[in-house]
C-alpha cells in the first residue's frame, strides 16, 4: 500500500460531490500532493466546508486499509492511467474505484445486461442465451450482482469462460444480496468486481441509482432483458443513453408485466433486438473509441529486425507485444480460440479483447468461433 493509496482513501472518505475532488487531483497530480496542498487549495478546487473539515480530521479506517493490503485488491483514482477510459465520459464519474480481480478487464469491451430481480423462466433463458452469444463474439458482460437477471448474466458469462464485471452498490467486501456471496467471490477470482464505496460501507437504497451509472459507463451498450414499469434497469438504460451509449431492449408478451419496461424503452427510442448479432453489429462503431484508448494504454514498442509488423494491406500493427504475438498466432486458415491461446500464451480475456479490435479494424474475420486473417 502506497502513500498515494492512503491519501486517496482519505479523499474518498471526505464524501460530498466528487467533481471538486477530481479537480483537486487534476490540479495537484497525485492524491498525496492533493492532501499536502492544504485547505486553501482544497477550497480553491471547490470543496465544501464539510469536505475540508473531513480532510483535516478523518483518517483511514482499519477496514479500508486492511482490505487494500490484501493481494489482488486495489484502489484506482481519477488521476490513474488505469482508470477506465469509457467511465471518464459519463456525468459525474467516480473519484475512485475499489477493484477486486483483474483490473485490465475494466478495459475489455463489455455489454451491460440488466433487468428485473424477479424474471420469468423465459427471461432467464433470454439472458443466458444472449450472454453466451455475446461472450462468443468477444464481448464481456457487465452487471450489478443483484438477484434475478444480473445473477443469470454473471453466472452465464463465467460458465461460458468469458469476461464479467460486477459493479456493487456497497462496500466491495459486503456481498448484496447475501445470497450472492459465493458469486461475488467467483467473479473476483475469474473476472473483476468494482465499487466506488469504501470497504465496509453497507448497502443503502440511494447507492443503487449511482451504481447504475457505473454499469452504464463501463459498457459500450446496455441490454434490458425484462423490466417492470418501475425498475432500476430503466435507470441504467436512461443513464446509458445520456452517456451516448446504445440501449437495447427485448420485446415480450403484452401479458407479461416484466416486459412493460422494455416496451416503454422501445417506445422511447431504444433498439428492439431479437438476436445477439444485432447488438454486436450496432456496437462496432462505438467500440472504435475504446480501441483507440486501449491502444494508447498498451505496452512499449517492439524493436524488430529493421521492420514494423504489418497486416496484408501493409498497415502497421500496434506496437504491443501481446497484440503482435496474437497476430502471429492467427493464420489464413480459421483457428478456434483454444488454439490461438495455446499459440500466443495469452489469457482468454486479453485475446478476446484484442480479437474484437482486430475484427473492428478489418484485419481478422470470425465465423463459427474460428478466426483467420482477412485477405
Amino acid at each position: 500500500m502506497t502513500e498515494d493509496d492512503l491519501a486517496l482513501l482519505r479523499l474518498v472518505a471526505a464524501g460530498g460531490r466528487s467533481g471538486p475532488r477530481r479537480h483537486l487531483l487534476e490540479a495537484c497530480g497525485s492524491p498525496s500532493a492533493a492532501l499536502a496542498a492544504g485547505a486553501p487549495a482544497w477550497r480553491e478546487a471547490g470543496l465544501s466546508a464539510p469536505q475540508v473539515q473531513a480532510l483535516r480530521t478523518t483518517g483511514v479506517s482499519a477496514t479500508a486499509s486492511g482490505w487494500l493490503a490484501a493481494p489482488g485488491q486495489r484502489v484506482v483514482g481519477w488521476h490513474d492511467p488505469d482508470y477506465p477510459a469509457l467511465l471518464r465520459r459519463v456525468a459525474s464519474p467516480p473519484l475512485a474505484l475499489f477493484v477486486a480481480g483483474d483490473i485490465d478487464l475494466l478495459w475489455h469491451p463489455c455489454v451491460a445486461i440488466v433487468g428485473t430481480r424477479a424474471p420469468t423462466a423465459g427471461g432467464r433463458d433470454h439472458a443466458r442465451g444472449f450472454t453466451h452469444a455475446l461472450v462468443r463474439a468477444g464481448l464481456g458482460i457487465c452487471s450489478g450482482l443483484a438477484a434475478g437477471i444480473d445473477t443469470v448474466a454473471h453466472t452465464a458469462a463465467l460458465a461460458a469462460g468469458g469476461t464479467t464485471v460486477a459493479v456493487v452498490g456497497c462496500g466491495i467486501d459486503r456481498p448484496y444480496p447475501a445470497s450472492n456471496a459465493g458469486l461475488l467471490r467467483e467473479v473476483a477470482a475469474r473476472g473483476v468486481v468494482v465499487s466506488e464505496h469504501l470497504p465496509g460501507t453497507p448497502a443503502r437504497r440511494e447507492h443503487f441509482p449511482a451504481r447504475n451509472r457505473i454499469i452504464a459507463g463501463l459498457s459500450l451498450g446496455t441490454l434490458v432483458v425484462e423490466a417492470a414499469q418501475r425498475s432500476g434497469a430503466l435507470i441504467t438504460a436512461r443513464l446509458a443513453a445520456e452517456a451516448g451509449r446504445e440501449v437495447f431492449a427485448l420485446p415480450g408478451s403484452i401479458r407479461n408485466p416484466m416486459a412493460r419496461g422494455c416496451h416503454r424503452l422501445i417506445r422511447d427510442g431504444a433498439t428492439l433486438v431479437e438476436d445477439p448479432g444485432e447488438i454486436v453489429a450496432a456496437l462496432a462503431p462505438v467500440a472504435h473509441a475504446l480501441a483507440d484508448a486501449l491502444r494508447s494504454r498498451l505496452g512499449a514498442p517492439i524493436h524488430g529486425a529493421g521492420s514494423v509488423a504489418a497486416d496484408a494491406a501493409g498497415r502497421p500493427l500496434p506496437d504491443d507485444p501481446d497484440y503482435q504475438r496474437l497476430w502471429s498466432a492467427i493464420g489464413h486458415d480459421p483457428s478456434p480460440m483454444d488454439q490461438l491461446l495455446e499459440r500466443s500464451g495469452l489469457t482468454t480475456a486479453v485475446a478476446s479483447s484484442m480479437l474484437l479490435l482486430m475484427e473492428l479494424d478489418g484485419r481478422v474475420v470470425q465465423a463459427h468461433g474460428r478466426y483467420s486473417r482477412k485477405s
